[in-house]
């Protein structure tokens, strides 16, 4: 009987983007604790985000668009004041010990080629807003690469785009908050809210994460 071929894993690899130059690295460490663990509430994936060494985290999510909507809602949750650089990866993983957890496999390494493209993207002019890539790992038929960093390429530019004040708007509309609410928050009218969505294309971002949800 033939071995039967591991089923593909949804892998995350992820670091801060200048953490260390920051004058409060306890604050700022702490901020992306609150973030990690917010992002392991909402999506309950089947092996949560843990940070490691050096401002670095990895995962594991159910599907891929989980993974792409939580690098999204990430991200949003520590800028503007630091940012994410992110690599989601499809393949097998191997479990070589439960306690405490190791893992290989090429999962993996789909996700760490992913993060090094999206590092190179930063070396890149034209590509500097860019902070997520996606890989899949040899051999796998898992949903096109191409098309895949498209959608996340576009919606990164987006997001770098922003202002503050924007993103924070963009940020409440993800946590599904009414447009009033932010509103209030921020102190501008309901009717300023709906222009920055309009103006600033996140109409865009939140359509397209609605659709990425289904891969």
């Amino acid at each position: 009987m033939s071995e039967m071929k591991p089923k593909p894993s949804v892998t995350v690899i992820g670091d801060l983007v200048g953490s260390r130059r920051s004058a409060d690295r306890a604050a700022v460490h702490d901020r992306f604790a609150r973030a990690v663990a917010e992002v392991n509430a909402s999506f309950a994936p089947p092996v949560p985000l843990r940070i490691g060494v050096g401002d670095e985290f990895q995962g594991i999510f159910a599907t891929l668009g989980d993974a792409v909507a939580a690098t999204l809602r990430l991200r949003l949750a520590l800028l503007p004041d630091v940012d994410v650089r992110q690599g989601i990866g499809w393949g097998s993983v191997l479990v070589l010990a439960e306690e405490p957890r190791v893992e290989d496999g090429p999962g993996w390494w789909a996700a760490r080629s992913a993060i090094d493209a999206a590092e190179d993207y930063g070396r890149r002019a034209p590509l500097r807003g860019v902070r997520t890539a996606y890989a899949a790992a040899e051999g796998e038929h898992g949903p096109a690469p191409a098309l895949v960093n498209a959608a996340l390429m576009t919606r990164d530019q987006i997001v770098s785009g922003l202002s503050p004040r924007s993103m924070s708007v963009l940020d409440g509309l993800l946590r599904g908050r009414l447009q009033q609410e932010i509103a209030d928050d921020l102190g501008i009218s309901p009717s300023a809210v709906s222009q920055r969505v309009r103006a600033d294309g996140m109409g865009v971002v939140l359509a397209a994460d609605d659709l990425v949800r289904g891969l």
